[in-house]
Order: C-alpha cells, then sequence, then structure tokens
C-alpha cells in the first residue's frame, strides 16, 4: 500500500473507529472539519489535499441519522469537487436498510432513495457491513461489496467457549426469525464442531418494532444458545425471543448482534433481562459507536476494525476480496478444532 496515495477520513459517527482502522494500517488519519450553521446547516471540508488521491470516508448513519446521512453527502460532494481521483465511501452501518421493500401500500423504499443520493453526490464505491437483506446491494449502480461479520462473531464465540470450557454438544446456534437463517449458517461455516446443530426462532411482526414469538424450532433444552442477528433496535424482538427460549428449556443465552442500535426502551430491557439471569451477556460489534450512557453491566463490544483494515487493503491493492474470507475462516476454524480436539482428549 502507497500509503501517500491512500486518504482516510473519519466523520463525526465513526472517528473512533476511523483510528482504530488507520493504527492497523500505518496510515495517518486524514483530518476533515464538519461546522454547523446556527440554523442547522452542515458543511465539510477536507484539510488535506485529496487531488488525484485514491480516498475512503468512514461515516455510520445511526442516529441522528438524518443528520449523519447528510454529512456524509456534503462530505462525498466536497471531495467530489476537490478533484479526488476515486472515493470509497465505508457505512459500518447503512440507515434506512430495514426500509427496502414495500411491505404495505404506499410505503417508500428508502433504501433505495439513500443509495441513489450516495451515487448522486459523487460516491465511486460502497463498502457496507451486516446489511439488514443482502439484495439491497442490487439498489447500487456503482461497485458495492457488504462486508461479514461472520468471522469475528464466530471469534467471539469460539473464545466464549473456551474460556467458559463448554461442551460442545450442548452449544447452539440460534437464528431469531427465518430471515436470519444465512446469516447463522455463515457464522456456523466458521465456528465448525466447537458448536452443535441450529434452531429457529418463529416469529410474526403486526407492526414495526414490534414482533410476537409463535415457537421455537430445534431441541434447545439444556443447551447453551447463542442467538445471533443484524441489529438490536429496541431490544423487544430479542428479548422476547430470549424469553421463549428460556421456557423451552435453554441453559444459558447469549445475544449477538452485529448493530447496537439500543433505541428506546432497550437498555432496560436488556439490563433486565441480564438481572433476571434470562440473558448471560449482550454482544455487539463497534459499526455504531457506544455512548457512555448506553452502557451496561453484561454488554461486551468487538471491533471490525480489524476487518474492515484488512478488506480496505485489500481492495486498494486490487486483491480478491474472497481469499481474505477464506483464509480468515481457515484461521478461525483451526481455533475451534484445537479446542473440540482438547476436549476429547
Amino acid at each position: 500500500m502507497d500509503k501517500n496515495d491512500i486518504k482516510i477520513f473519519g466523520l463525526s459517527s465513526s472517528k473512533v473507529l476511523t483510528k482504530k482502522i488507520c493504527d492497523l494500517l500505518g496510515v495517518k488519519e486524514s483530518q476533515v472539519e464538519t461546522s454547523k450553521f446556527e440554523d442547522g446547516e452542515l458543511i465539510v471540508q477536507s484539510l488535506d489535499s485529496v487531488r488525484g488521491q485514491e480516498i475512503y470516508i468512514i461515516q455510520s448513519t445511526n442516529q441522528p441519522v438524518n443528520e449523519n446521512l447528510m454529512e456524509l453527502l456534503i462530505a462525498i460532494d466536497a471531495f467530489k469537487r476537490a478533484s479526488a481521483r476515486r472515493i470509497n465511501v465505508v457505512i459500518p452501518y447503512f440507515g434506512y436498510a430495514r426500509q427496502d421493500r414495500k411491505a404495505k401500500g404506499r410505503q417508500p423504499i428508502t433504501a433505495r432513495l439513500v443509495a441513489n443520493l450516495l451515487e448522486t453526490a459523487g460516491a465511486n464505491r460502497i463498502i457496507t457491513v451486516d446489511l439488514h437483506s443482502a439484495q439491497s446491494m442490487g439498489f447500487f449502480n456503482v461497485p458495492t461489496d457488504n462486508f461479514l461479520t461472520a468471522q469475528t462473531v464466530a471469534t467471539e464465540i469460539i473464545n466464549i467457549v473456551s474460556k467458559n470450557k463448554y461442551d460442545p454438544d450442548e452449544c447452539i446456534l440460534v437464528s431469531p426469525d427465518h430471515g436470519g437463517l444465512t446469516r447463522v449458517h455463515g457464522v456456523a461455516s466458521y465456528t465448525g464442531n466447537i458448536t452443535t446443530g441450529i434452531a429457529v426462532i418463529s416469529k410474526r411482526r403486526p407492526e414495526p418494532n414490534k414482533a410476537e414469538v409463535e415457537f421455537v424450532l430445534g431441541d434447545i433444552k439444556d443447551k447453551i444458545c447463542f442467538v445471533i442477528d443484524d441489529m438490536i433496535d429496541t431490544a423487544g424482538t430479542i428479548i422476547n425471543g430470549a424469553k421463549a427460549l428460556k421456557a423451552s428449556g435453554a441453559k444459558q443465552i447469549y445475544l449477538i448482534a452485529c448493530h447496537g442500535v439500543f433505541s428506546g426502551p432497550a437498555i432496560g430491557r436488556m439490563k433486565e433481562a441480564i438481572e433476571e439471569k434470562i440473558v448471560e451477556e449482550v454482544i455487539v460489534t463497534d459499526t455504531i459507536e457506544m455512548p457512555e450512557a448506553k452502557k451496561f453491566e453484561g454488554l461486551k463490544i468487538i471491533s471490525v476494525a480489524n476487518l474492515l483494515a484488512i478488506m480496505i487493503q485489500s481492495s486498494y491493492e486490487k486483491q480478491s476480496l474472497s481469499k481474505v474470507y477464506l483464509d480468515l475462516r481457515d484461521d478461525v476454524r483451526k481455533k475451534a478444532d484445537e479446542y473440540v480436539k482438547g476436549k476429547n482428549k
């Protein structure tokens, strides 16, 4: 990597994650200044020259969603007008991703709208992390990569199993709904024999941010359950799922999600579930920076910085990203196999 040819900028919502990525790559973080007028208008200006250079802008569009999205769009426009050669937009958490279809009449498909806005602003390439629905990549007409956190999540599960010396035969992966099965199968491809089987929680959604559990498909009695989801928003769905697992005889339950949105009553619900021994631990990644006010005992934050750093370097050097995934899977599987072999001795 030519460290003088690449510029990495972190906007307001992803400053900490950007610093971690730059430290891993050995690249000095480039500076950008965001100012706000009295009426709320934003202006974004690069403090470093980007003329003829490849740049990466890192910004999650979490709460305040519209302000972070607008800052990102303005930054892209600023870099385009500053003659950047190629603008790569890294969105660890893609806001509006859940609005990817018309669930009812007269509803918008806002994920497509946001994709159009990013392209119009001047993005040459989009990088996301664990999109709510992978098919949303089809909304973009520029190259788009959806990086998966399966290996990050699998590594954490292996660490939990190893640390607590759990029996692999008692460890099971759980999807909180049928739509999440692909994500759980992806994690299972990394964990190998350190977990046994997959269960599914069947639910229905009468309205947004509300879900009702119908039944649990799979044998989870006396099992250590690792529930894997793409995000935790108000936590109602995943906590109801955990209660259903407990009622069906689950021994211990770990909740794992890529994006910790944590809106409204989420913190209270998770703290209560941990205090009542329904849930052992809640684990999320740092795609969304977690303010101190939202942290609680029993919450663990794992980083996607290493994944993004490796992928950015491979992308910049025009290497196969598929090969990177395979190499990571081999490393994680080796760790899992070593634990299983040790238990079988």
